[in-house]
């Protein structure tokens, strides 16, 4: 398959607004590609790469000499075996030259329009609309393969390509296959926000209201001798966070997945920033790691000794827990005759709020659904940075005035709902002057407009209708909270959370 057809079907898909009209495109799609080209095309129209990261930025990038070729001819596979080949190149002296070599000799093979769609997709910026639930849909359609079936399988691969060339290989069990498997993480599964904590309490018949950390999330394995840990998106830290591997390994078990959050504590026993916890997966050196020690707060139990628990209810799971973790779980209570005095003794302990699950619910990986109820005093929303205005008086000099944007679900550009310079510090105002050119789009003497690339955490005290903005909402007396580096674009709150604020 050409490079130009993926290409053409990117467009088509952005073009349309109709999410029936994105799935119906990537499954025509889908049908026409070969066994070996699957993967790729999956992975190319999802915005991300089959080799993860390549180890190249936009300064790489930028750098290219390469004229656009008049006539399509690169395939699929030529495409992806040269960015295996920029992946795996070795580090050290000589490794940037090798992979501009590749590149050039890529690009000059490639159309205007492929060029275009080669730069957004190796820096992460694809944004035409096959987000992860309009690709799901796709690839059932293709295969006519149940969906949830299809769901339930990239549940437990986490990857799309893999999902897809099981669902389109021809066997029927192909999809019933995936297991969860000790060394392979699954997606989290995810809360939705609730509007009280007397809303969320009643939603389920039985509930346990558990503290909501201000930490990051981890997922533990312990199998066979070994320990691994990875982050929400994934991403393994094991070798970060000792301390924690330290901990998994001496639990009473021969294996487990654990779900949970870590964060670093002061000397009182209050959280940390989250910047500091996040800050540590990054950690080299002794002295970092001994001044952020990290403590773990697991709330889930997935597997434990050979016994899968994913579609066991949350009691049941909740009983595994305490068997392996009980010091390390977090504090909560169950069925308590009281929740307002877990959320209040959640916020004195400098906590963020509590989270209201259903005991009778499996767990669903991958899913933000009404099982899980996040109930927080201070309304909070993780929004798309789209660009931010040049600053007046003593902020002359730094970029400051946020653009902020909610994803659309149905994989448009992210939908403007307001602005906001309240809560910056002069070291974020500093930070963000320093690193926000480097995703310009256009720059004017007032403002810097930027890719979608950046999440932001705004507090806010609700929203109101607004014909200023095109989500026809706006927010209310907004503040930035924090940057959130451990979250992409695709992860932010969308339109329809916004909108559902005002009630």
């Amino acid at each position: 398959m050409l490079l130009t057809t993926v290409v053409a079907a990117s467009e088509a898909v952005a073009a349309t607004r109709s999410r029936k009209a994105k799935v119906a495109e990537l499954a025509a799609l889908l049908r026409q590609a070969g066994p070996g080209e699957r993967a790729a095309v999956v992975a190319f129209l999802s915005g991300q790469l089959t080799q993860g990261r390549l180890g190249v930025g936009w300064r790489t990038l930028s750098a290219l000499e390469a004229e656009p070729t008049a006539e399509p001819q690169l395939t699929v596979t030529e495409v992806d075996q040269a960015l295996t080949a920029i992946a795996e190149t070795p580090p050290g002296p000589g490794s940037t030259t090798a992979r501009l070599t590749v590149l050039q000799q890529l690009f000059r093979r490639a159309t205007e329009a492929e060029q275009r769609f080669l730069v957004q997709l190796i820096l992460g910026e694809l944004r035409q609309g096959a987000l992860e639930g309009v690709m799901l849909d796709g690839i059932a359609a293709a295969s006519g393969a149940p969906a949830e079936s299809v769901r339930r399988a990239f549940m437990l691969s986490g990857r799309l390509p893999e999902t897809a060339a099981a669902a389109l290989s021809g066997d029927p069990a192909a999809l019933d296959s995936f297991r969860l498997e000790l060394g392979r993480p699954v997606r989290p599964m995810l809360a939705s926000p609730a509007g009280s904590l007397s809303e969320a309490m009643e939603v389920h018949d039985r509930s346990v209201v558990e503290y909501k950390l201000d930490g990051a999330r981890i997922q533990v394995h312990k199998y066979d001798g070994r320990v691994r840990i990875w982050t929400r998106t994934l991403r393994e830290i094991t070798p970060h966070v000792g301390e924690l591997a330290e901990l998994v390994r001496a639990l009473p078990c021969r294996s487990v997945v654990l779900d949970g959050e870590t964060l670093a504590l002061t000397d009182d026993g209050r959280p940390r920033p989250f910047q500091e916890t996040q800050a540590r997966f990054g950690a080299t050196s002794e002295e970092q790691v001994r001044a952020l020690l990290l403590r773990p707060y697991f709330f889930d139990c997935l597997h434990v000794d050979g016994v899968d628990l994913l579609d066991a209810p949350l009691h049941e799971r909740r009983e595994a827990l305490h068997s392996v973790a009980d010091e390390h779980v977090i504090p909560g209570e169950v069925g308590p005759d009281d929740p307002d005095q877990v959320l209040s003794s959640a916020l004195t302990d400098g906590h963020e709020g509590v989270v209201v699950k259903n005991l009778d619910s499996a767990y669903a990986a991958g899913r933000r659904g009404k099982a899980w109820l996040k109930v927080k005093p201070v309304h909070t929303l993780d929004l798309v940075v789209l660009g931010a205005e040049w600053g007046h008086g003593r902020r002359t000099g730094y970029l400051s005035n946020l653009h902020l944007g909610a994803r659309d679900p149905d994989g448009g550009p992210p939908i403007m709902v307001g602005k906001t310079f309240k809560g910056l510090t002069d070291e974020l105002l500093r930070w963000q002057t320093e690193v926000f050119p480097r995703y310009a789009v256009e720059s004017t003497d007032w403002l810097v407009r930027m890719r979608p690339a950046l999440v932001v955490e705004i507090a806010l005290d609700g929203v109101q209708r607004s014909t200023r903005y095109p989500g026809g909402v706006a927010l209310r007396f907004a503040r930035v909270v924090r940057y959130r580096p451990d979250k992409t674009p695709a992860e932010a709150d969308t339109i329809d959370t916004v909108r559902a604020m005002l009630r």
